[in-house]
């Protein structure tokens, strides 16, 4: 009668590899199960760990979750501003090769969505997915106003009827490069999830060239404004 087969020693990982993996396995559940069907016993299983040793590296099942949202987040950040970086220094390059790398896999991944809307659900309610939100968007958006404000056209000191008071004119940027990441970032997530849903609606290339199209129709409306505002 054979034998069976001895069972696998575990093997000891220094605490920054055992978390990601214990991240890495908490997504994967969550695209498989969702929130409802995530738990702590469901992600040792997929990582092949016991539930002290999670407990060991995380307190609670939010915490795990918590980290995982940031682990997406950075991730995806990481990945864009390296692709901005390849580009060049060119600034339609460079929102070119942001806009490509949006549409593209990690960030494009129609199962990536059921790991969303699980993050989306309990930003009402979690505090640490709130602030872990906070982190994270605020360095995507910022990202997106460095390269908008690389097309649109430098601000101009505009005439001021006090100057001959002795007020200074201040320069005045064309257009809010806050409000103009934060309408960029709405087409972005819109088309994303658009695609999510229904990845048959458009293609990928189809998605930059809308965005593309938004960025060219906002430079040339800071550029009519900055030579109104010249010819005044």
């Amino acid at each position: 009668m054979a034998r069976p087969a001895p069972k696998p020693r575990f093997e000891r990982q220094p605490p920054p590899v055992r978390r990601q993996a214990l991240i890495d396995a908490t997504i994967e559940c969550l695209k498989r199960y969702g929130h409802d069907g995530l738990s702590i016993r469901t992600i040792s299983a997929q990582a092949g760990v016991s539930v002290g040793l999670i407990n060991h590296h995380f307190p609670n099942k939010d915490e795990l979750v918590a980290a995982a949202y940031r682990h997406i987040n950075a991730e995806l950040i990481v990945g864009m501003q390296a692709a901005v970086a390849r580009a060049g220094t060119s600034p339609r390059a460079r929102m070119r090769a942001f806009l490509e790398a949006w549409f593209s896999a990690p960030s494009l991944d129609a199962d990536a969505l059921a790991v969303w809307v699980v993050f989306w659900g309990l930003y009402r309610h979690s505090r640490l997915i709130q602030r872990v939100h906070r982190e994270t968007y605020q360095g995507y958006v910022n990202l997106l106003r460095s390269m908008l404000a690389e097309l649109l056209p430098p601000a101009r000191a505009l005439r001021s009827t006090g100057a001959r008071r002795g007020v200074r004119a201040v320069p005045s940027a064309p257009v809010d490069l806050r409000l103009a990441a934060i309408g960029l970032t709405a087409l972005l997530d819109g088309l994303w999830l658009e695609w999510c849903l229904e990845p048959g609606t458009f293609r990928p290339a189809e998605a930059v060239e809308l965005c593309e199209g938004w960025v060219a129709h906002l430079v040339r409306r800071a550029a009519a404004l900055v030579r109104t505002s010249a010819a005044v």
